[in-house]
């Protein structure tokens, strides 16, 4: 039986606003999920496409100074927004992570996209209350703003040394067909919610 919730897509053109973890930090593009995950939506003849302006490092506040131009460039259907995680290790106060996220989500939907925000996680070395707090601010986000919060892809991979580079941070390659597993699956469901 054909999975029937996807012959209603009409292109969906998603626009992918992250950091390292899918820009393929450590490793060639072709190996990357964000790769992977495209080359199977051709296999499946999925009309979707993925436009990834995902770099290392960035924060909420880069993407804040750049978000006008991707919009205005791309013209995407939906936003899919992976970021917060160099806020957090850097410290960043809560409150201007939530701001800052708030102000990506709201941008997006006023250029008439659907939009999704990825559930960061910390790593726990940054203190329970603050590791806490940070999470939080998703919820309280996509609440604020009715876009959709799909959760973090890293939670089973982080705490699996086996798929994760040297520095602790970063998934290896052979962590990345199983993001890109996830991925489908949680696109999947995001795409059906907003039909």
């Amino acid at each position: 039986m054909t999975n029937l919730s996807f012959t209603s897509y009409a292109n969906d053109k998603i626009l992918l606003i992250g950091d390292s973890l899918s820009a393929g930090y450590g490793l060639e593009q072709a190996q990357a999920w964000v790769h992977l995950l495209q080359n199977k939506y051709k296999e499946d003849n999925k009309p979707i496409t993925i436009i990834n302006t995902a770099i290392s490092g960035q924060t909420t506040d880069n993407a804040l100074l750049k978000i006008d131009a991707w919009l205005n460039t791309h013209k995407p259907s939906h936003v899919l927004i992976e970021l917060g995680g160099n806020d957090g290790i850097r410290g960043f106060p809560v409150k201007l992570l939530q701001k800052h996220l708030t102000q990506l989500v709201t941008k997006s939907q006023q250029h008439g996209a659907k939009v999704a925000l990825m559930e960061i996680q910390i790593p726990p070395n940054l203190g329970p209350r603050y590791r806490q707090m940070f999470t939080d601010s998703y919820n309280k986000v996509t609440k604020q703003t009715n876009a959709y919060l799909m959760p973090y892809f890293m939670t089973d991979i982080a705490v699996d040394n086996a798929l994760m580079l040297n520095d602790n941070l970063h998934p290896n390659a052979k962590a990345q067909p199983i993001i890109r597993d996830f991925m489908y699956s949680e696109i999947d469901k995001w795409l059906s919610r907003e039909k």
